[in-house]
C-alpha cells in the first residue's frame, strides 16, 4: 500500500481552516496572514469554507499557509527537545 508523503493528502478544508484559525489565534491574525474578505470582514468558518470552495487561488493560499504552519510547528519540536 502507497502511503502519500504529501502533507495535505486527507485533509479537510474545514481542519485546515481550524488549524490555522486556532494557531493564529482567531480571524483578526489569519487575515493579516492572508488578506482576503472572508477573513477580515465578519468572518466565521461556514463563510470561509463557502469562499475558499469556489475559489481556487484563495485556497492555494490557505494550503500555502498551512504548510508554512506544519513546518514552524515541527521546527519549534526540534528546538524543544
Amino acid at each position: 500500500m502507497q502511503v502519500s508523503k504529501d502533507p495535505l493528502h486527507g485533509k479537510k478544508l474545514v481542519d485546515i481552516l481550524e488549524e490555522l484559525v486556532e494557531y493564529y489565534n482567531g480571524f483578526e491574525e489569519l487575515g493579516n496572514q492572508i488578506n482576503i474578505r472572508c477573513f477580515t470582514h465578519d468572518p466565521s468558518i461556514n463563510s470561509s469554507l463557502k469562499f475558499l470552495r469556489k475559489t481556487p487561488w484563495a485556497r492555494d493560499k490557505v494550503e500555502s499557509l498551512y504548510l508554512y504552519v506544519l513546518r514552524q510547528k515541527a521546527k519549534q519540536q526540534k528546538s524543544e527537545e
